[in-house]
């Protein structure tokens, strides 16, 4: 009945909410310097092309769980001497700085802080199906120019896009930045939670997260087809935005 499917939305909300109060207090005296970012919108805002389980799960679930990770190696990293200052970057700037993590933090500081920035960036850059920051830039605008520049059309890009998420082995993610020096667009991907803002000069425009726990739930093994309902839901807006302050000056910190 209604009632009874109203009625296990609420107890599937309030058990992840618990969840996400748990982690919060089990790590509120650790030095936490960051939180998990809110959605700019409902957990079912973006039916059908992602359902609202799946959303709950991701990011009260997986995103908390990077945040927490996170958190705790720079708890580490704060209490020594030696490596305090590198607890002091952004996480933008840490990432860069890999090399310089005690070997026993850096797995934690390469998943936990590329899984954080990952998802920050992926939620900030969709929106509602239907939406207007939905609507494609036009070719005389700066960003559809450099589409056109750098893969010839729109239609290229999403084939280029779409093939290189279909072809991600086991879980990573796909993405299209742009290098700050050139201006120049690009397609890549990345394996686990490894991100291209590693790269010092590399701006993410936007991404999509092609592990099995994106999308399984409703579509379990036919990745494509939630690669290509994703188009549907790709905030344009944001990405415009982001390309704008990238071109201009390069990117800033979460």
């Amino acid at each position: 009945s209604a009632a009874r499917h109203g009625a296990r939305k609420m107890m599937i909300e309030m058990r992840f909410i618990f969840l996400a109060l748990l982690l919060a207090l089990a790590h509120e005296g650790l030095g936490q310097s960051l939180e998990l970012p809110a959605l700019p919108y409902d957990y079912a805002a973006l039916e059908p092309s992602i359902d609202e389980a799946t959303m709950r799960v991701h990011h009260l679930g997986h995103h908390q769980a990077y945040t927490t990770t996170i958190n705790q190696a720079l708890t580490a990293l704060r209490s020594d001497k030696a490596t305090n200052h590198l607890a002091k970057m952004g996480i933008d700037s840490l990432l860069q700085h890999l090399d310089e993590v005690p070997e026993a933090l850096r797995g934690a500081v390469r998943n936990g802080g590329g899984g954080f920035v990952n998802h920050a960036l992926f939620w900030k850059a969709l929106t509602p199906v239907g939406s207007p920051k939905n609507t494609e830039p036009t070719a005389d605008s700066a960003l559809g120019a450099a589409i056109a520049r750098d893969f010839g059309s729109m239609l290229e890009l999403q084939n280029a896009f779409n093939t290189a998420a279909t072809k991600v082995f086991g879980s990573g993610w796909a993405w299209v930045v742009v290098d700050e020096a050139s201006g120049k667009l690009s397609v890549t991907s990345t394996p686990n939670q490894d991100t291209p803002g590693m790269k010092r000069g590399t701006t993410v425009l936007f991404g999509l997260d092609v592990w099995e726990h994106a999308y399984y739930l409703k579509y379990q093994n036919k990745r494509a087809e939630y690669v290509s309902a994703f188009w549907k839901i790709l905030n344009w807006e944001e990405v415009a935005a982001r390309h704008k302050a990238a071109v201009a000056s390069g990117k800033g910190e979460l």
